[in-house]
């Protein structure tokens, strides 16, 4: 197999941006260029020479490789190449190859070695390459850590003066930990210098104060913030108040961020500028780029790939800004005129019209921001970017997000699973899933509510529900059950708490609800809260105040607020509803019960998660990656070798289009067989006649198959006859906000159609399987049912596994169903398989990294 990697965009571990590509011949004068500013120490722990000039024959050799048996990458920053790394096969056919690489002087030290060896090995595995060697010389220290640090099982000899290194480059759990954790800190690197900059230069605020490029200008003015704040203005010398430069670079003072609201037309000459100055990302405020239509998409890409030539990150464009209320820094690069104040909640909004109610909501409610990120046409940073950001931020415990659509859904699963068992992620995210295939539309609604809870995510509907939550999360402790205590002064709103409770899967406490009577004053419910603070028997509490009759109390008894402390101070978390007046700032009080105990039940939802343990993806025996690889190949496309590859038996299935052909099918198979039609949507309605089983003998068969084709038509299926079972239902989509994911139900027509059916992101754990066997809702039939034998559940989760791992391992398959899979006590048989394979297009989240 030929290869030619395409032009991709990595992030060094510094946050900058280069271009990584396959080297081409006109290559020749950029690699002399570059071996001239290589220092005499690069060159001889390179060359182990001096090497003061490459020869022509060496010149040529290096920029004509044939993607395959050669192949050679170069990294570029802008239209310079700084890097070139290669593979070079010892030998016709050979597994093994020779791999180097080098790194102009002024970019050693930024992570460019191993972005190379990721994409040489990723190149190499595509070519049939199973092991890379390399010589080094004992004193090229940062080489021998480039090889030790990425995870591979290294090999060392010493002769002659070299270290001779071998290892295979087959990826495993070592080397894809590594390659994530060098995603993370560079990811989390590049967000981290757009919100703390040193100095904003602003394209397109008017001199006249009009306009979104002045209203920035004047936010990041009057906000506070501490750096240097630089209106770029071709005419102008002062604008609001500040002095004004027709370059960045004439300022002469540090710029790290440069906020754009300038038309799209002009957009790439700031770029250039900002650049210029030595700007690390561009806040695009603009509109009129993909949103408008191919001239604006065409304008965004030459935004981005501009802004990437020049190391530098985009937000946006068409998007609100982005802020930081840390207060060494105080940014405030938005259009919201106001923040709320500093706290610990980081938000991120694809949409800017969100952007503003979820920052205008938070600052009534008083829910304090650490930092903000509208991403509008997400052009480049998103919200996988924050995550990584804000995994490791300091002054960030909550994380809410608003997405409309998912660009790199599998690595959005990854990354919330992970980051959810530290910190709480709530979204905001669109419901609206795309058509599926074969008899499932994919996961509904409520599996897809599942799914994000099975990620770790809090997933609300509203934006009043995410503040609602952040509110909770923000204030109090996790609660450490789903025992509810419930006190109030009204009988009908702690009646009304503790049917919201029920409906909302909590359990009321014995003893509870606990109404003090609507005569009571502060001191007994301060007292009531205590008591059910310090009761054993709760982990939440839900605390409902109606306002009291004109007169019937002082203003200092009816002053309920009085009482939420004793309700705060018990280490567990509580949830207040007024009826009249003002909550207090930052407490987690709603207008109504039932939002309070919703967001309650939320936040209980994901306790529970935290509590769960997390499980691991088990070693899986029969499982032939080659095999696999081989059965994908296109030319010969062969998907019960796919399954097989993964130790997934199909019972065979003979095709036949007449009767002849089914007699002569069920002979060879050997007696009784079942004949089927061959449609998809049929092979399993036993209820329509599409399935005729324990047909015994020739004359059978010819019957039925008459019968059957007079109906179905000609196309049947001669199967040989398995024990019964319990039919079920293995099946694996692609998810708009998870990826792959790989559903379990029981077959038949009414759990179809009720959409009984479980739902996991892959890689599945072996938790995973064994609940996804227990979840769906005819489930019991599987663990015996009015006196028949259970089933073997453990086979069933097995099998899961196993698709689990091929979804992970083989991205082309883009969906599978099993259906019907016979479960039985002794074990489980697969009839039927449906597989559709994709392009070879790399699935996003996997291979070597990339923007």
């Amino acid at each position: 197999m030929t290869t030619v990697e395409q032009p991709v965009d990595v992030l060094l571990s510094d946050g900058s941006t280069v271009q990584l590509r396959s080297i081409r011949p006109s290559d020749a004068p950029g690699i002399v260029a570059m071996h001239s500013r290589f220092s005499e120490r690069t060159r001889y722990l390179r060359y182990f020479s001096p090497y003061p000039r490459i020869p022509e024959r060496d010149l040529r050799r290096f920029v004509n490789v044939d993607h395959r048996d050669r192949e050679a990458f170069v990294v570029l920053v802008g239209e310079r190449i700084v890097a070139v790394g290669r593979y070079e096969r010892l030998g016709p056919q050979a597994p093994e190859a020779e791999v180097a690489f080098v790194v102009e002087d002024a970019y050693q030290g930024r992570g460019i070695g191993s972005v190379l060896l990721e994409h040489l090995a990723d190149a190499a595995r595509r070519n049939d390459i199973a092991n890379f060697v390399a010589e080094v010389l004992p004193a090229n220290g940062a080489m021998l850590r480039v090889f030790s640090d990425f995870g591979y099982q290294v090999q060392r000899q010493f002769a002659d003066g070299v270290v001779h290194l071998s290892f295979p480059i087959a990826p495993t759990d070592a080397t894809l930990e590594v390659q994530r954790g060098r995603e993370h800190r560079t990811e989390a690197r590049s967000v981290a210098r757009l919100l703390a900059p040193r100095g904003v230069a602003v394209y397109g605020a008017s001199a006249t104060g009009q306009g979104v490029g002045a209203a920035v200008l004047g936010h990041l003015r009057d906000g506070g913030y501490l750096g240097a704040v630089v209106p770029v203005h071709p005419g102008a010398t002062t604008v609001a108040g500040l002095p004004a430069y027709s370059s960045a670079a004439d300022a002469g003072v540090p710029v790290d961020l440069a906020v754009v609201a300038v038309p799209p037309e002009a957009a790439t000459e700031v770029v250039a500028d900002a650049a210029a100055a030595g700007a690390h990302g561009l806040v695009v405020i603009s509109a009129g780029f993909a949103e408008a239509g191919g001239e604006g998409a065409a304008a965004q890409r030459a935004l981005v790939r501009a802004a990437y030539a020049a190391g530098m990150r985009v937000v946006g464009p068409n998007c609100l800004g982005v802020a930081n209320t840390d207060p060494a820094v105080r940014l405030n690069a938005t259009l919201a005129p106001r923040l709320p104040v500093p706290g610990r909640v980081g938000i991120f909004s694809q949409s800017g019209a969100f952007g503003v109610a979820l920052l205008a909501e938070a600052d009534r409610r008083g829910l304090g921001l650490s930092s903000f990120v509208s991403a509008g046409n997400r052009a480049d940073v998103s919200g996988n970017d924050l995550l990584q950001y804000w995994q490791d931020d300091p002054g960030t415990d909550v994380i809410m997000l608003y997405l409309e659509t998912f660009g790199n859904p599998r690595k959005f699963a990854r990354l919330a699973r992970r980051i959810g068992r530290d910190k709480p992620v709530v979204a905001l995210a669109s419901p609206a899933r795309p058509p599926g295939v074969g008899d499932s539309a994919g996961p509904d609604e409520v599996a897809v509510a599942a799914l994000f809870a099975h990620s770790g995510v809090i997933r609300v509907d509203t934006v009043a529900e995410l503040l609602d939550v952040g509110v909770l999360l923000a204030h109090q402790p996790l609660p450490a059950g789903r025992r509810v205590g419930v006190v109030g002064n009204s009988s009908a709103l702690t009646g009304l708490a503790a049917t919201a409770c029920a409906a909302q899967g909590l359990t009321v406490a014995r003893g509870y609800p606990r109404d003090v009577g609507p005569r009571a004053g502060v001191a007994e419910l301060t007292a009531a809260l205590a008591e059910a603070g310090a009761d054993g028997e709760v982990d939440a509490l839900v605390v409902v105040f109606a306002p009291p009759l004109p007169g019937q109390l002082t203003d200092t008894e009816a002053d309920f607020t009085a009482a939420l402390p004793s309700a705060f101070a018990a280490g567990k978390p509580a949830v207040a509803t007024f009826l009249v007046g003002r909550t207090p700032a930052g407490v987690p009080a709603y207008p109504s019960v039932e939002e309070a105990v919703r967001a309650l039940a939320r936040v209980t939802a994901y306790a529970d998660w935290l509590r769960r343990p997390a499980g691991v993806p088990p070693e899986l025996p029969r499982v032939d990656r080659e095999a696999a690889h081989a059965a994908l190949r296109p030319e010969a496309l062969d998907p019960a070798g796919l399954l097989a590859a993964y130790g997934i038996d199909v019972v065979e299935s003979v095709p036949a289009r007449s009767a002849a052909e089914a007699v002569d099918a069920a002979t060879r198979l050997g007696f009784p067989v079942a004949l089927k039609a061959a449609a998809p949507g049929l092979r399993h309605r036993l209820d329509l006649g599409a399935v005729r089983l324990d047909l015994p003998d020739p004359a059978t068969v010819h019957r039925a198959y008459a019968e059957m084709s007079a109906v179905f038509g000609a196309d049947v299926l001669v199967q040989p006859m398995v024990p019964p079972g319990v039919a079920c239902v293995v099946e694996l989509v692609e998810d708009p906000a998870f990826g792959p994911v790989v559903g379990f139900g029981l077959g038949g027509v009414a759990t179809e159609l009720l959409g009984d059916r479980a739902w996991r992101a892959v890689p599945l754990t072996d938790l995973d399987a064994a609940e996804l066997v227990d979840e769906p809702r005819a489930a019991p039939l599987l663990r015996g049912h009015r006196g028949a034998a259970p089933v073997d559940r453990a086979a069933l989760a097995d099998l899961l596994l196993r698709v689990g791992r091929l979804a992970d391992e083989q991205p082309r398959v883009r969906a599978l169903s099993l259906n019907p899979v016979l479960a039985r006590p002794d074990g489980i048989s697969v009839l039927h398989a449906t597989v559709r394979v994709g392009s070879a297009v790399a699935r996003p989240d996997t291979g070597p990294r990339r923007l």
